[in-house]
């Protein structure tokens, strides 16, 4: 019986538990002793996070009104406005910024500039239509026109003219 016994302390799966233990031990010192030597390596004391904190801070700071600047800082209380000032576009202007996107490639139905024909039904409307649906937009069988051609910032004026460029360069 004494035997079984010594065999059953000696047997694989013993040996087997021992030698992970063991294992475990070792890493876990290993482990606490690279901790160690991590921690001195790069905390060196206290006055190495302030050195780090006065590097990584930033550069400027927004101050709220109310709040006092300090003598090494720029105040500035006013900034001044430039004065605003209206620009008008030209035909030939307005229609490269703007109207050459549908009417350059014939997108959402637009007539192109290089045939006349499918210019002819809005031409017989009149004048006065064609500017109200480039300025007011449009939307019909054959497509979709955007008011001022999507560019909201033109002035009417500078549409009427835009649409008088493009008149003016349709082939005969």
């Amino acid at each position: 019986m004494q035997q079984q016994e010594q065999s059953s302390l000696l047997s694989s799966g013993f040996i087997w538990v021992v030698f992970v233990c063991i294992v475990a031990v070792v890493f876990y010192r290993f482990a606490t002793s690279l901790d160690h030597f991590t921690n001195t390596v790069h905390n060196r004391g206290y006055d190495n996070f302030e050195t780090v904190a006065d590097r990584i801070r930033p550069f400027g700071r927004v101050k709220f009104p109310g709040e006092e600047h300090g003598p090494d800082e720029l105040k500035v209380d006013e900034v001044p406005q430039a004065e605003p000032h209206a620009t008008t576009l030209s035909g030939p202007q307005v229609f490269n910024e703007a109207c050459i996107v549908c009417h350059g490639n014939g997108i959402g139905g637009a007539p192109m500039l290089n045939a006349r024909a499918p210019w002819e039904p809005r031409i017989a409307q009149g004048i006065d239509t064609l500017y109200r649906h480039a300025i007011e937009g449009y939307t019909g069988s054959a497509g979709y026109m955007p008011p001022k051609g999507a560019r909201l910032d033109l002035s009417d004026g500078e549409v009427r003219e835009a649409v008088d460029y493009m008149l003016s360069q349709l082939p005969n």
